[in-house]
């Protein structure tokens, strides 16, 4: 879906590597694939700059988010502290606003993320813009349209392969989040 999503940019590339996984992947470990890909054509160190030592000629990778991802920091089990600290400490965040969430305040109620306040970057839309795609995935579900949210190509192959439908989405409806299922197992 993305590469379709993708097909008329010329900036923006697509890499399968996750979709390729056997098993779910959790958010550092594909940063850190990222990281190492774009080092690698850059010939640098597979390494990301540490705070104390950022390296100027190192391309970045940033993780993009709204802000209600970056509220998932706070669901109990859901991340491992060493990932958050990795994923805002070594890579960064740029976390765009979301409605009534209020992204200064999530940094502000963690220590974690306070800590590396530096490393995120707040983009406040002029115009208010609620769509997500938690929104889009309710409106598939429901039957509503969701033309001109997202390009024909992708509304195509999501009927195709019959995703976000009442149906498939009760699948998995007594399936527990694959990081909170691991985090049951840790402990």
């Amino acid at each position: 879906m993305a590469r379709l999503a993708l097909q008329s940019s010329d900036w923006v590339s697509v890499d399968d590597w996750e979709s390729q996984q056997a098993d779910w992947t959790e958010t550092v470990v594909t940063m850190r694939y990222h990281y190492g890909h774009i080092a690698a054509q850059y010939h640098h160190s597979k390494d990301p700059p540490t705070n104390e030592q950022p390296a100027s000629d190192v391309p970045q990778l940033k993780l993009l988010c709204g802000a209600d991802f970056m509220d998932t920091f706070k669901v109990p089990g859901l991340w491992m502290d060493d990932h958050v600290e990795e994923v805002v400490g070594r890579f960064g965040l740029v976390c765009v606003s979301r409605g009534s969430l209020q992204p200064d305040r999530a940094i502000h109620e963690s220590d974690l993320l306070s800590r590396h306040r530096q490393s995120i970057f707040l983009v406040r839309e002029w115009v208010h813009n609620e769509i997500s795609a938690t929104e889009i995935r309710r409106a598939l579900r429901r039957g509503h349209s969701v033309k001109y949210l997202l390009p024909d190509s992708v509304i195509d192959y999501i009927r195709e392969h019959n995703l976000y439908t009442q149906d498939s989405e009760m699948k998995n409806k007594d399936v527990k989040l694959r990081p909170l299922a691991m985090q049951a197992i840790q402990d």
